[in-house]
């Protein structure tokens, strides 16, 4: 059994998560895997930040294109692929670092879920809309109403576990609180060692970064890959087109808005997914809090101290056992 802390780089949008994960992996002698629920897919590149071959400094990159975009990649899947994964380079000598901003699929690598109801995967979006019109505070109180056991639990800004207890309240018809009752949820071995390294820069500095990477999709030909994946036979709603540097587009060429229309939408569904994004790691234990981006130089030297103590309190504990 591995008793050095599995560290994530997370933290929202556009904050250089690649920038740091590739700086603790040449640093600890590591490797990536991605845990963006983007970048699994084959076929979408320029809205996805996937970091080029040339660029990955010969860095080994796991969990990036594994699905096809009609796939529906759930973060069960992604978990198990993870977990396999983690062992494979552990076993190697070397060392795994979880890099990307799905907060969903690194929870399904902590925690055994319950057996879950069949989701109608329509609900969703319609509570992200609710979320985005009347915030996380509505949706809690709606989850009161009809779970008010699972509401005494979540935070109210518990955007992410407050949706998905509606989505199985909403499919099934039963709350969350009873299907974990029937089967309760339980930590995996990787609970205990997984730490979350959260970048947070300066707000108004990312929105302007945000701003300006949704531009240069448009200058880098993010309409026309959308163009080729439809006529290659992508149905426009397939899985990897609801991503937010996809979804927009996507309704561009249904003529349902206008180019400009679209980038702006895009642009503010980011801010908005950054927000949340941020949200759902304040919900969450063993983060270390990073204030900047993930390529400046303090910020990497930080975090490695970080990790260099988290392994020193590690390697304590298990001379102590």
């Amino acid at each position: 059994m591995n008793t050095k802390s599995l560290i994530a780089v997370v933290g929202p949008t556009a904050s250089g998560k690649s920038d740091l994960g590739l700086a603790l992996a040449e640093r600890f002698n590591g490797e990536v895997i991605n845990c963006d629920s983007v970048q699994v897919y084959r076929g979408i590149y320029v809205a996805t930040a996937k970091l080029p071959v040339e660029e990955q400094r010969g860095i080994p990159h796991h969990l990036i294109d594994v699905a096809e975009p009609t796939e529906n990649f759930t973060a069960v899947k992604w978990a198990a692929e993870a977990r396999a994964t983690i062992a494979e380079i552990e076993a190697r000598g070397k060392r795994a670092f979880l890099v990307g901003g799905t907060g969903f699929y690194l929870r399904a690598l902590t925690t055994q879920f319950f057996e879950a109801p069949e989701i109608d995967e329509s609900l969703r979006p319609r509570l992200l809309k609710i979320l985005e019109r009347k915030g996380a505070e509505h949706l809690h109180k709606l989850l009161a109403r009809v779970d008010a056991v699972t509401a005494e639990r979540y935070a109210p800004k518990d955007w992410s576990r407050v949706t998905r207890a509606l989505e199985v309240y909403f499919s099934s018809g039963k709350p969350l609180s009873v299907w974990q009752v029937e089967s309760p949820e339980i930590p995996t071995p990787e609970a205990a060692r997984l730490h979350y390294l959260v970048l947070q820069p300066p707000r108004e500095e990312l929105y302007d970064r945000i701003n300006r990477r949704a531009d240069l999709m448009i200058e880098q030909g993010l309409v026309q890959e959308i163009q080729n994946l439809i006529a290659s036979g992508v149905p426009a709603d397939a899985k990897a087109f609801q991503a937010h540097g996809y979804k927009r587009f996507v309704e561009h060429l249904q003529d349902k808005r206008t180019l400009e229309s679209a980038v702006e939408q895009m642009k503010l569904d980011t801010r908005h997914y950054a927000k949340r994004q941020w949200s759902w790691w304040r919900a969450q234990s063993n983060t270390h809090w990073l204030n900047g981006f993930g390529f400046a130089q303090d910020v990497i030297d930080e975090a490695i101290e970080i990790v260099k103590k988290l392994d020193a309190i590690a390697q304590d504990y298990t001379g102590k056992k």
